[in-house]
């Protein structure tokens, strides 16, 4: 019903200065304070999705090596990696050869030098596939995720502008990765069989995604090594790489294979290469196994990175050679600057036989070091309690320096990096940060779902997890009434990341509405059975790359019941759970010649079923009637006879209905006169309130 215009006026005034306090206290990009995990940010079908070479749209490499146009400078004179200091001592536990956790696809021999500049990386590696399925493969995807950065017309720039999580590409932005060699072991040259593939958008322009024609095509169970040589020019920090003043974040910097997926992977029926560009709102997807690195830096750099190192780091002519092994992971990362402050502590308990938690600050943040440390700690331990074991040796925590936000947030195997060090009293976005991206080493790291086509399987998971480690070692509940509230373009959650219209959308999404999307699962099924479902799936999932439906039957697996209907609803589709009191009408009647009220309601359901609903009728006598609606049909009408008249009506009252995100109509006053009445909500004096508490911290 339409309010008059003065009402209208200052309704519109309330929004606003709700609004305004909302973005004061960062509310309006809720998704960046307390989700700004790129990840991403993980976390999509399928069209556009190639299996075949015939598919891909293709170009020959510009003149030059391979990965970097025609146009762009080659960078200064190679710096030639030499011999190298360790201020970090060597971890205890070695690599275990006999125990193996994945299928191991790939192994990398990596050799990286940071120039003295710390502008450009030198690097060579050898490469091992080994064929999973059962037909000859007779081409490689690699994956050059810095042609993101080197120019304004990659697909990761068009689509993002040149911001990411509120961090915007700078004069200095420009990045690239170029092949310079690229051989069998028997020498020959294969960057003449080398073309850029633009699978996802047919961008020519876009140079992150690349397609080799073997000379010799592998059998199933075999394996094809080549080595190759490559220069990095990292960006200034954006987008999870790259330099700031001299903290260096490498991710994604390396020649990286495709994932080749067997038939039945994922629901596939026919095996063959998931590839994808690099798009501005998707993460990233690779297959296990072994990484060996040799990481060359200036003397005085400490080193951070995937994996344990296996020797105290080597010191000579001013540089310092780390040497770190990893097995079982998908991805490699690093971090190095002269300015960090290291400390470390140990971690064993149920589902933890003994981590080495390494702590690499900002000196901004070293008083800060024992709640890093706390967090690290409860998440840890929690997570292994509810989900299974945490089996890597050891993990480290990358605080990034002031500015370098754009490498803050994010998680690698092994390796996290919370936000940088931009405030002194950073409130509980330290511990959130760090509690958040060390869940995804289970729903990222070890479940490694694919990011590019189901990110929420990642986000949403890790998010609804993390909230419950904060509630449980902080106290710290979340306002999921609010959160819903912010959900004003719902979409389908198994969709392509780059499907979203915005990146708000797909934060939204992938993030928050995934998160309550399971949340509404445990409200029908209750807490114990949620942690049940779980558990059951990241023991079942881990190291196996599931998919979407994968995890639909295990929830049905464990509550034995059907849950195609919520699926349909709330994965698949794009629906919100809102329900509203439409109308109510008062008659005063005669019955058994004393005055009572006949009061009718109209209530309906706007989106999706999310089980019953609860309801309450409040009479001007003080007495209240609840009742409980299935809410099968999208509406009804309850006439209610009372001796008093109605004096309000409240659908969902206490906000069980998570993934409703319309508050504003749950709640009707009777005696309001039909013409001027307003819908008051009770969700919005929980936002009220909400947001005067968050002045306290």
């Amino acid at each position: 019903m339409t309010p008059g215009p003065f009402k209208r006026i200052a309704l519109i005034l309330l929004s606003a200065v709700l609004l305004g306090l909302s973005l004061h206290h960062g509310f309006g990009n809720a998704w960046l304070s307390q989700y700004t995990y790129a990840s991403g940010t993980s976390d999509p079908p399928l069209a556009g999705l190639a299996n075949s070479a015939a598919a891909h749209t293709t170009t020959a490499p510009p003149s030059g090596a391979a990965g970097i146009p025609a146009g762009i400078q080659a960078a200064p004179q190679t710096a030639k990696p030499p011999a190298p200091a360790a201020p970090v001592q060597p971890d205890s536990v070695q690599p275990d050869a006999e125990q193996t956790l994945s299928k191991r696809v790939v192994q990398y021999n990596m050799h990286v030098a940071l120039r003295e500049d710390i502008r450009y990386l030198d690097g060579s590696q050898t490469v091992t596939w080994t064929n999973p399925g059962k037909k000859t493969v007779s081409e490689l995807y690699f994956h050059l995720y810095p042609n993101a950065f080197q120019s304004e017309k990659s697909t990761f720039m068009r689509e993002s502008g040149g911001q990411l999580r509120g961090d915007k590409a700078t004069v200095d932005g420009q990045g690239y990765m170029k092949l310079l060699t690229l051989q069998t072991l028997e020498g020959e040259s294969l960057l003449p069989r080398l073309h850029y593939v633009q699978p996802d958008d047919g961008n020519t322009d876009d140079y992150t995604l690349t397609k080799l024609k073997l000379p010799v095509p592998v059998a199933p169970g075999k394996s094809v090594t080549l080595s190759m040589t490559y220069e990095v020019k990292l960006p200034e920090v954006f987008a999870r790489m790259g330099y700031s003043g001299s903290f260096v974040m490498a991710g994604q910097w390396f020649p990286k294979l495709a994932v080749y997926e067997t038939a039945g992977t994922r629901g596939r029926t026919n095996e063959g290469w998931n590839v994808h560009q690099y798009h501005g709102d998707s993460e990233f997807y690779s297959d296990f196994g072994l990484y060996s690195a040799q990481i060359t830096v200036p003397e005085n750099f400490k080193v951070a990175s995937t994996g344990i190192q296996t020797k105290e780091a080597v010191t000579q002519n001013g540089k310092s050679v780390y040497p770190f092994y990893a097995e079982d992971v998908h991805d490699f990362a690093w971090s190095a600057s002269p300015d960090f402050i290291y400390a470390e502590d140990t971690l064993s308990g149920t589902g933890i036989p003994g981590v080495r938690i390494k702590l690499y600050m900002d000196p901004a943040h070293e008083g800060l070091k024992d709640r890093y440390m706390h967090a690290a700690k409860s998440s840890l331990s929690k997570y292994a309690e509810w989900y299974g074991e945490y089996p890597y040796s050891t993990l480290s925590i990358v605080v990034p320096p002031k500015g370098a936000n754009g490498a803050g947030g994010m998680e690698y195997p092994t390796l996290v990096t919370a936000l940088a060090a931009d405030s002194d009293n950073p409130g509980y976005s330290l511990e959130r940060t760090v509690v958040h991206e060390i869940g995804h080493q289970y729903w990222y790291g070890m479940v490694a779902s694919n990011e590019f086509e189901e990110a929420w399987l990642d986000e949403g998971f890790t998010s609804y997890a993390e909230d419950k480690v904060m509630e449980n070692a902080y106290g710290v509940e979340p306002n999921l009434a609010m959160e819903a509230s912010y959900i004003t373009a719902p979409a389908p959650l198994k969709q392509p990341s780059w499907a979203y219209h915005n990146s708000d959308e797909y934060a939204e999404n992938v993030y928050m509405r995934a998160k309550l999307v399971l949340v509404g699962i445990e409200k029908q099924v209750g807490a114990k059975t949620m942690q049940k479902i779980m558990r059951t799936y990241f023991q079942k999932y881990k190291f196996k790359h599931p998919t979407t439906s994968d995890f639909q039957r295990v929830v049905e697996q464990v509550t034995k019941e059907k849950w195609q209907d919520y699926f349909h609803q709330y994965v698949y589709g794009s629906l919100m759970a809102d329900f509203s009191v439409e109308a109510i009408r008062v008659n005063e009647v005669q019955k058994d010649g004393q005055t009572a009220y006949e009061s009718t309601v109209l209530i309906k359901r706007n989106g999706g079923q999310n089980g019953p609903i609860p309801l309450v009728f409040s009479f001007t006598d003080g007495e209240t009637i609840s009742k409980i609606w299935d809410a099968a049909e999208s509406h009804m009408e309850y006439k209610v006879m009372h001796a008093a008249p109605l004096a309000w009506v409240a659908v969902d009252p206490k906000n069980s209905n998570v993934l409703d995100n319309r508050h504003i109509n749950n709640f009707m006053r009777a005696e309001v006169p039909e013409q001027s009445r307003i819908r008051w909500s009770l969700g919005l004096t929980k936002l009220i309130e909400g947001l005067l508490a968050s002045v306290g911290w």
